[in-house]
């Protein structure tokens, strides 16, 4: 991932998400680096930080990037960005660089998740957004960890060796924990429980499909994704086979920036 190449333009994508900024450096169609720093409060300062990371990780210096693409809520703090693009635009790039088949984008990220529709060249046709409540996002299953007293990567192996799923009538963060801890209380089994925590996410996910559609193939983006048992899920609910990406999902944005960077910096 860290093969320098000195013949051709180097194209960079940064992603400043709401909980982690990542960076991105393409050239010649081949991935050269990446950066991934948690955001924190200064979001200007951050973006370059992990920009300077995938620069490092590419052996690389600001010399020989072209364009930059900045993508993400943080977006419009980047002043050393040429461009900047919404994520939903750069998911679906990203998506389409790394699986060109993909035609429905699952994207999980720590405080939102998407429903996202491609065409065949991976522009956007359509998209539903969940921005206004943690549940469906990393935030949520970060909090449903601490009352298992889990780290947040095992919940995900903890739901595939569940026997049964306990209904959870709730996604709401508030009232999910005090159910939880009223069904622990009962006696159900914890990873019966966190079976029905993902279950009750996908339903919810589903919803947003109910409104975009779901097309195959159905792609898996945001560190969500990094959950084998959300994939499980949701694979069940939507009953499509869903594509988890071997590279770093949570990568997906700032690449698809990147490719975009390439794109619109050969027209410069």
């Amino acid at each position: 991932m860290t093969e320098k190449n000195n013949k051709k333009p180097a194209f960079a994508g940064v992603d400043v998400g709401s909980l982690t900024t990542k960076s991105v450096i393409v050239s010649n169609g081949t991935i050269l680096g990446y950066g991934l720093i948690p955001t924190g409060i200064n979001t200007e300062e951050n973006g370059l930080l992990a920009l300077q990371k995938a620069l490092d990780n590419a052996k690389l210096t600001r010399d020989d990037l072209k364009y930059i693409v900045a993508t993400g809520y943080g977006r419009i703090s980047a002043p050393y960005a040429d461009k900047t693009v919404t994520e939903i635009t750069c998911h679906g790039r990203g998506a389409h660089y790394l699986h060109p088949a993909t035609r429905t984008i699952i994207d999980m990220g720590g405080q939102d998740c998407k429903a996202i529709r491609l065409d065949e060249k991976g522009n956007v046709t359509d998209f539903a957004m969940n921005d206004k409540c943690a549940a469906g996002t990393g935030r949520f299953l970060e909090i449903m960890a601490n009352v298992f007293k889990v780290k947040l990567n095992d919940l995900g192996p903890l739901s595939l060796n569940a026997k049964e799923v306990v209904p959870m009538s709730s996604t709401c963060t508030v009232f999910a924990e005090s159910e939880t801890v009223s069904l622990l209380a009962r006696g159900e089994k914890p990873e019966n429980i966190i079976k029905g925590i993902h279950h009750a996410i996908a339903n919810r996910v589903s919803g947003m499909f109910s409104r975009v559609g779901v097309e195959s193939d159905v792609f898996f983006s945001g560190g969500v994704a990094k959950n084998v048992g959300m994939k499980a899920a949701l694979e069940g609910v939507l009953k499509a086979k869903i594509v988890a990406p071997e590279y770093d999902p949570q990568l997906v944005g700032a690449l698809g920036a990147a490719v975009l960077a390439k794109s619109y910096g050969s027209k410069v």
